[in-house]
Order: structure tokens, then C-alpha cells, then sequence
């Protein structure tokens, strides 16, 4: 039996995410090219039950500049027994974007989240998220969502600015559920207390595109570089 505590479900990773380095760390990035959206991404697969993934895709711009912000393209490939999933952009619970989605028929709603504390979650609107016109669909094994997130690699956390090195690799947190959402078209949905969490290392210098831009328009969105201010819906 699963119990729906809302946003403040998020607040039990504050406790319970793995806080040592030595914890076991999942194989980190490879390339994949995906056909669909033309996008090269660098991919890591989490894993959420003893048979099942969840994927977590990156793209990025290739030569960002020293210092600069960028946007990036997050794809996630998640089981259907999966009722929610989440990446904490900094690797754990407290003052860092964490990208939470769920499904809702052929487009999964994404919601920004932030926790400042061991308390719960609020929306987060310096990291806005834009779905692409391809790459959101479910099947009967499986839901994705594909969207450019603004504000998810450069953010001020505990100890001053964050910079994630798009040339590097990055200790990221994940978490997810197998309780579903009541009301998965709310942004601001509760959600199931998690199941698992725990850290991959994605190699983000494997999702470096040369034509970012070109492949952004391609797919209907368009890139800012800047922090936008909405929590997004796709």
C-alpha cells in the first residue's frame, strides 16, 4: 500500500537520500542518438526495481563557453509500474533544481521543484522546462517525456553559484515511485512517497551537439539561455 503525503513526499529524501560518496554509483554516460528528435544525448540508466530502468537522457550545446549558462534537453524513459519519477539536478534533496514528472496519458506533466530544508518541496520557477514537439508518448511498457530545461545547469545553491561542467561528468540524485498521481495534469500534484533513491554519474561531455540550435528549432522549441519563469506542463 502506497500513501500520498503531496509535496511533502519529496521531503523524505532530505532524510533518507544516500549522503557518502561511497555509495554505489551507476555506470556512467554513453551516447545515444535518437532518431526521433536527431538530438545526441549522453544516457545513464538508474536502476528502479531488480528488472526495470529508468533512462535518463541529456543533450547539450557542443563549445559552451567558459562560465556561461546553457540550456540542455532531459529525455527520461520510464516503466509503466512507475507512478512518478525525479533527478535532483545537484545530486541531492536540499538547494537544487529537481525535475519531477509523472505520466498523464501521451503527454507526462514535468514539475520544477526546490527544497531549502528538510521540508517540503515548493515549485520551483528559475528552472522552466519546454516539451519538444517529438519525444512525449507512452505505450504499454513504457512513458517519456522530452523537454528543454532553462535554469536546471547553472543555479545558486548552498554554497553560492552551481555550474554544472558540460564537458564533465556530475554526480546526479534520482528517486521514483510505484504509487500513482491522483491528478497528474496538476503541476503541483501529490505524489506517492518515494521507493527508491539513489546517485548515477552521467557524463555529460557524450551529449555534446553541434547543432543545438538547429535541432531545437527542428523540434518546434526555441533556446533563450536564459532562466525562465514558469513551471511547465507537457
Amino acid at each position: 500500500m502506497y500513501f500520498t503525503y503531496g509535496l511533502a513526499a519529496l521531503a523524505g529524501l532530505a532524510q533518507a537520500w544516500p549522503t557518502s560518496e561511497s555509495q554505489h554509483l551507476a555506470p556512467r554516460a554513453v551516447s545515444y542518438v535518437d532518431s526521433e528528435t536527431g538530438f545526441t544525448f549522453s544516457e545513464t540508466k538508474a536502476a528502479a526495481t531488480l528488472s526495470s530502468n529508468i533512462i535518463y537522457r541529456i543533450a547539450q550545446p557542443a563549445n559552451v563557453p567558459a562560465g556561461q549558462p546553457y540550456d540542455v534537453v532531459l529525455q527520461v524513459v520510464a516503466p509503466n509500474s512507475l507512478g512518478w519519477v525525479g533527478l535532483a539536478w545537484g545530486g541531492s534533496m536540499i538547494r537544487n533544481p529537481l525535475t519531477v514528472a509523472y505520466p498523464n496519458g501521451q503527454k507526462p506533466t514535468v514539475s520544477s521543484r526546490w527544497a531549502t530544508g528538510h521540508s517540503t518541496p515548493q515549485q520551483y520557477p528559475s528552472a522552466t522546462y519546454t516539451p519538444l514537439t517529438t519525444g512525449n508518448k507512452s505505450n504499454n511498457t513504457h512513458w517519456q517525456y522530452t523537454v528543454k530545461c532553462t535554469g536546471c545547469t547553472t543555479y545558486t545553491g548552498s554554497s553560492g553559484t552551481v555550474r554544472i561542467d558540460p564537458s564533465g561528468s556530475k554526480r546526479l540524485g534520482f528517486a521514483c515511485a510505484q504509487g500513482k498521481v491522483s491528478n497528474p495534469s496538476s503541476t503541483s500534484a501529490t505524489i506517492p512517497v518515494h521507493d527508491v533513491y539513489n546517485y548515477i554519474t552521467h557524463d555529460f561531455s557524450a551529449g555534446a551537439n553541434q547543432n543545438f540550435q538547429a535541432l531545437l528549432s527542428k523540434n518546434g522549441v526555441a533556446s533563450t539561455g536564459e532562466t525562465g519563469n514558469i513551471t511547465g506542463k507537457i
